[in-house]
């Protein structure tokens, strides 16, 4: 495992958004369960359904139910769509400790910031606005806007293109096994947050270069921008 000291090079930082900036689990998991119960399904416990976050709505009910066709597995995803914006303004999430001053001090020190998720950028955009996180994030990429998500690398080429930055002067930060194959598969470097929902050994067997335990670790004293802090 690196430590956050060898690359010094990072001029873009894509962040995933939930279980990485945000914490978004207990409201994920509500909602799911809230459209198995509409769709008269098993509802199934936190940790079944917390277990597919990162993948696309259609796909987390596949992985819980794989015996729901194309169809049936897109109806549940619309209706927890419903649901959510329905909801919406109840499900705000709290950032985690340290991650608006950690994104503060980034972009004051001229680190470029987007966001990959597997939302879509409808509730992505309604979420940054809320949190009061616009000025600082460059772009959005939602699992609308690509035709193939996470671990596909796509999300953050788009982003790469989009901004004119290179793989190897970029960070992926997630908390998902999903969020660390595709920084690597995009030829980005990788971080991986131990407080969201995979575990340290789940995130490691997925190839991160680096593992923290507090998104604060990134502007520390060992980090790989701490030769740019004020």
């Amino acid at each position: 495992m690196s430590t956050l000291s060898t690359t010094d090079n990072i001029r873009l930082v894509i962040f995933d958004f939930d279980g990485t900036l945000a914490d978004t689990r207990h409201n994920i998991v509500i909602t799911m369960q809230r459209v198995m119960r509409a769709l008269e399904l098993p509802v199934a416990d936190e940790e079944t359904c917390a277990s597919t976050i990162g993948l696309p709505l259609k796909d987390c009910f596949r992985a819980i139910f794989p015996q729901l066709s194309d169809v049936e597995a897109e109806n549940c995803a619309e209706t927890y769509r419903q649901i959510f914006f329905a909801n919406a303004k109840d499900l705000v999430p709290d950032m985690f400790p340290h991650v608006r001053e950690t994104m503060e001090t980034l972009h004051a020190n001229g680190i470029r910031m987007a966001i990959a998720s597997s939302r879509t950028s409808a509730s992505l955009l309604g979420f940054i606005r809320e949190m009061q996180m616009t000025e600082m994030v460059e772009m959005v990429v939602g699992s609308d806007e690509v035709a193939h998500h996470k671990p596909d690398p796509e999300p953050v080429n788009v982003i790469l293109s989009a901004l004119d930055v290179s793989a190897s002067e970029t960070l992926v930060v997630g908390d998902m096994p999903v969020d660390i194959l595709m920084g690597a598969a995009a030829g980005a470097h990788t971080c991986a947050v131990t407080y969201g929902n995979a575990t340290a050994e789940e995130l490691s067997e997925a190839g991160a270069e680096f593992l923290i335990d507090d998104m604060a670790e990134l502007i520390g004293e060992k980090s790989i921008f701490a030769a740019r802090k004020n």
